[in-house]
């Protein structure tokens, strides 16, 4: 059975408890915070393979956190939230947060989610002989380390940011609806939020086109989707 660990930080101890008894059922490893210094502390310690960071936190929010551990790690991170809103869900993502569930919410769902997530990291971050680096002009995309580089210059990239990058820079020319980059990226389509493509497309140009609105990379096929193209730039949104 699996010995990932896994870092969940809720300060409900309840749903923390209910979440690291489902977890702990199928093989991983929690490490269970309940407040935000005790969830950074513990992922410096533990080094975890994912993490589960609820946004209310007592001492340091999860937004904090998600923060902190991006800019080390590109593991992906699992947001919870009592709110409803979508501007907490834009406000995760925009930080680098790969998913994001409302409470109340099914644990196995989230259990579900969770594997996905975990099996696409680990798919992605395996040696794979020659295939392990993508050169595009002057993009690099490095599948073995979840690296990017822009020229010389490494970009900072969440796991599911990465993953739809080079699922299209393997794919050149060929056009994907946000519906099959949602599917194939985060696994499940049931509850998903098909925006959340669009915030992370928009967050990858940002990093590696010199004109975001007129992309070389990533391109709009209008009414369809996006599809991978390092010619000349056209605008897309």
């Amino acid at each position: 059975m699996s010995r990932h660990v896994i870092l969940v930080v809720d300060d409900e101890k309840e749903i923390g408890n209910l979440l690291k008894d489902y977890l702990e059922r199928e093989g991983f490893k929690v490490i269970l915070a309940h407040d935000g210094e005790q969830g950074l502390r513990y992922y410096e310690e533990h080094n975890p393979i994912l993490a589960v960071l609820d946004i209310m936190l007592p001492k340091i929010d999860g937004m904090e956190i998600c923060r902190a551990i991006r800019s080390k790690s590109s593991i992906p991170i699992l947001m919870l939230s009592a709110k409803k809103s979508d501007v907490d869900k834009i406000l995760g993502l925009g930080l680098g947060a790969d998913d994001y569930m409302t409470k109340p919410f099914s644990p196995s769902e989230l259990v579900a989610r969770v594997k996905a997530q975990i099996r696409r990291y680990t798919l992605l971050s395996s040696p794979k002989g020659n295939d392990e680096t993508l050169k595009i002009g002057n993009l690099t995309i490095d599948s073995k380390g979840y690296n990017v580089f822009l020229g010389e210059q490494h970009m900072d990239f969440s796991a599911k940011e990465f993953e739809i990058l080079y699922y299209l820079a393997v794919n050149p020319q060929q056009v994907f609806t946000r519906e099959q980059i949602f599917e194939k990226i985060w696994g499940y389509n049931e509850y998903g939020d098909i925006n959340t493509v669009t915030v992370h497309i928009r967050k990858i140009r940002e990093k590696i086109e010199q004109e975001p609105k007129r992309p070389r990379y990533i391109k709009t096929v209008w009414g369809v989707g996006y599809k991978f193209d390092g010619g000349a730039n056209e605008t897309g949104a």
